[in-house]
């Protein structure tokens, strides 16, 4: 959530830099509200002042007259009146905070200065680049053909058990995914010393909204109410991360904090329809390797490069081809003010697809879920966070299937994967 006095004092300036997201409504409704609230809180100071003044004045009464005096009635009767005023005053403020809160909550970020202006995901550059796409002496086949000819995807029964965008991985596929996991686990751990985390995959109203996900993405949501409580399934283990010290104040001696999770990730994908029907792409459930930053402002974006090259670092040790792009402010997330998407190479479909997002929110969750740090007996401010997947499990998975695959239908398992793999060296 961006900063209301921010906004209404550089209310130009704001509008300037959304424009690139699209034209933000919202802006000037904040605007008018601003003005209301800071005129009805000005009433209600008055109208308080006037109350003590009155307190005072029938102490006084009653002390010299008595409280049957008609003085004393009379500036007790006024006070009545000034007492339902401020009700109803306080409940006006009530209703325009409210009002206030709910527009600003779904106001995007503000993109950093060097976010590349664009309107879509054809003006996002390419940063950089790591390998170059192997040469295959046969068409290169799509993973679903893949794994369904190596009985390690089967989509037939899982739509059987659960509907479309479902998958159920068999025997050495299974090993596969579960590998990858863990392999990405030690990997950011034991190397990159992030502190792992295994959060709950049901959380309140409260945590999404903290995150950023609510109000804007409800509908992208799996929402329970079992045992007559509103729960909802992450759809990213950045929602639990990123809110773990929510309400808290981070010493701060002990910033950056690097943490991670592995959860299964659940999402209606209500924005995709016709996207990615087929195969292990785009599913309901998926599993995912999240990294979260939480640090002071002034690292925040030094922070970014080194999230971005851990997440890197699993595609380099598998040796998969993958580019790094910057995405523009047209394409850039919600919460977001600057994002690195890591493109992996896929053969089979002949394009890069995206398999990890890695941003800087600033302090945008931070204000949402009131996360701050602190010098010691010095004032607190609010964190900056920073999220990214370290990598989408299953889209890793395709990555290798088909950047491994070979002639005869068989797939190579990478190097670095054997040992999570019991020394299997192929599935096929």
């Amino acid at each position: 959530m961006l900063d209301l006095k921010y906004v209404v004092a550089n209310l130009d300036e704001v509008r300037n830099r959304l424009a690139g997201r699209g034209k933000i409504e919202a802006l000037d409704k904040v605007s008018e509200l601003a003005v209301r609230r800071s005129a009805t809180i000005q009433e209600l100071e008055e109208l308080r002042r006037r109350q003590n003044e009155a307190n005072t004045e029938m102490k006084r009464l009653v002390s010299e007259k008595g409280p049957q005096s008609p003085e004393f009635i009379e500036k007790r009767n006024q006070q009545k009146e000034l007492s339902e005023k401020t009700k109803d005053l306080e409940k006006t403020l009530r209703d325009v905070e409210e009002e206030l809160q709910n527009l600003m909550l779904n106001i995007p970020n503000l993109p950093h200065s060097s976010t590349p202006i664009g309107k879509d995901e054809n003006d996002n550059p390419v940063i950089r680049k790591h390998l170059e796409p192997r040469h295959y002496d046969f068409t290169p086949s799509l993973h679903d053909d893949l794994g369904a000819k190596l009985d390690i995807l089967d989509f037939e029964r899982a739509a059987k058990l659960s509907g479309a965008r479902f998958t159920v991985l068999k025997g050495k596929g299974a090993r596969l995914e579960r590998a990858l996991i863990n392999f990405m686990l030690d990997m950011h751990t034991i190397e990159h010393g992030y502190t792992e985390i295994l959060p709950p995959f049901l959380v309140t109203r409260k945590t999404l909204t903290g995150s950023g996900q609510l109000p804007k993405f409800e509908e992208d949501l799996f929402k329970t109410f079992a045992a007559e409580r509103e729960l909802f399934l992450i759809p990213t283990a950045e929602v639990p991360l990123a809110n773990l010290y929510a309400e808290e104040i981070i010493p701060a001696d002990m910033l950056p904090l690097h943490i991670c999770a592995y959860t299964p990730c659940f999402r209606s994908e209500a924005g995709s329809y016709g996207k990615d029907t087929r195969g292990y792409i785009r599913q309901h459930q998926f599993n995912k390797v999240e990294l979260v930053h939480i640090c002071r402002p002034e690292d925040s974006y030094n922070e970014l490069e080194i999230l971005t090259s851990h997440a890197e670092e699993v595609l380099k040790r598998l040796e998969i081809p993958y580019r790094v792009i910057s995405l523009c402010t047209g394409d850039i997330g919600f919460g977001s003010t600057k994002t690195y998407d890591i493109e992996a190479w896929l053969p089979g479909q002949g394009k890069y697809r995206e398999i990890s997002s890695c941003s800087n929110c600033e302090d945008f969750q931070a204000r949402r879920n009131k996360l701050r740090f602190a010098e010691k007996n010095g004032k607190p401010a609010f964190c900056h966070t920073l999220n990214g997947s370290g990598l989408a499990v299953g889209r890793t998975l395709v990555a290798v299937l088909e950047n491994y695959q070979q002639a005869d239908g068989s797939v190579i398992i990478p190097d670095a994967l054997r040992p999570y793999m019991g020394g299997v060296e192929r599935i096929g």
